[in-house]
């Protein structure tokens, strides 16, 4: 696994105001584009590619924003945050999960030892991180693919309204039910991933990693037979389940993000707590299979190498399988939370780094 090249990523001045660009938390391919998101604000960002003469991308601009108080109702309103932390496309739809966490205040400095303390006995919990949107994807008269709120009977809708959302499916789970009331960074639920495969999501938890094992969270989501614009978890296969949690021994790391390639899972790894590295991508293969393994040893994943990360800065946490015209092997657009100054450009944008997962892959 190597880095091939850095390709920039070009935003808009609102959101670069923002911190979209410096805050990136989720990516994936879409033909020509890339869809985006950043974890603090309630958008999601289209990006269109710019491509050399062997049609290679050589960039993304052009960017157009779509906020999702404008497709579905949001718990908290259209003001507060959704900390979105994973998309993902198929069968026509593109799908945005929040982080599902509480988070504890920071102290901040200059703070007095009282004030300090009582910052961090604070927690907080934002109900537009609780969320999972499905959008309808059509294509505009341009020809590059868009989210609509209704198209003929597809309608946009969401998880996480009322007190169904996939924290309330774990509430006696057994082995995450306990982290429920801990905030993300302290080892509590924290979603950073969710990858699409047929009628199925998976979605990888941060958090928590329970002695050195990661958690995957696998739902059947569908339109609730009540209301259009909302959903609701299906039971798997023939029995009364409406989720299936897999342990991945992923070494003591955490997911950052899934993306699916094939049968196969990709899996952006990290520190579950507030650490800067190590991160690597790892390959679950048939992962998407009905006969998965809820319990996967670290034999049965195949580690293809590692990503570099800075101190403070340059955390990985998206990760899209980049589809090029006449490329061979498999490459993948990696995206990073709080860029280094490196990686920040003269005209605003930021780089992405183009892995080369190897010619075997």
């Amino acid at each position: 696994m190597i880095e091939e090249r850095r390709v920039e990523l070009r935003f808009g001045l609102e959101s670069r105001e923002a911190g979209t660009h410096t805050n990136l938390s989720a990516v994936r391919q879409d033909g020509r584009c890339l869809w985006v998101a950043g974890d603090e604000t309630a958008t999601i960002e289209r990006l269109t590619a710019t491509v050399d003469e062997d049609g290679r991308v050589t960039g993304y601009a052009d960017q157009v924003t779509a906020a999702l108080a404008d497709l579905v109702p949001l718990p908290g309103g259209p003001g507060e945050e959704a900390d979105i932390e994973g998309l993902a496309r198929a069968n026509g739809w593109l799908w945005a999960i929040g982080s599902h966490s509480l988070k504890r205040k920071k102290i901040k400095a200059g703070q007095s030892a009282a004030k300090a303390r009582k910052r961090l006995a604070t927690v907080v919990r934002e109900d537009n991180r609780y969320i999972l949107a499905r959008l309808p994807l059509v294509t505009g008269e341009d020809g590059l693919p868009r989210v609509v709120r209704e198209d003929g009977d597809r309608t946009a809708a969401v998880l996480g309204l009322d007190k169904d959302s996939i924290t309330d499916l774990l509430e006696d789970d057994p082995h995450l039910a306990p982290f429920l009331s801990i905030p993300s960074k302290d080892n509590g639920i924290d979603i950073e991933g969710v990858a699409a495969h047929g009628d199925r999501l998976y979605i990888g938890l941060r958090g928590p990693v329970l002695r050195g094992w990661a958690v995957l969270v696998e739902i059947r989501p569908g339109t609730h037979p009540g209301d259009p614009r909302r959903l609701r978890a299906l039971p798997l296969g023939d029995g009364k389940d409406l989720y299936r949690t897999h342990f991945l021994d992923l070494r003591g790391l955490g997911v950052r993000d899934l993306c699916p390639h094939g049968d196969d899972l990709l899996i952006l790894t990290g520190p579950s707590m507030d650490l800067d590295g190590p991160v690597r991508v790892v390959r679950w293969r048939d992962a998407a299979k009905a006969d998965a393994p809820e319990i996967v040893t670290a034999g049965e994943l195949e580690v293809l190498g590692d990503l570099p990360h800075g101190d403070g800065d340059d955390h990985a946490e998206g990760i899209a399988v980049l589809d090029e015209p006449g490329a061979r092997g498999t490459r993948v657009l990696v995206v990073y939370d709080s860029p280094s100054p490196g990686r920040l450009t003269a005209d605003g944008g930021v780089l992405a780094d183009v892995i080369d997962l190897g010619e075997g892959t």
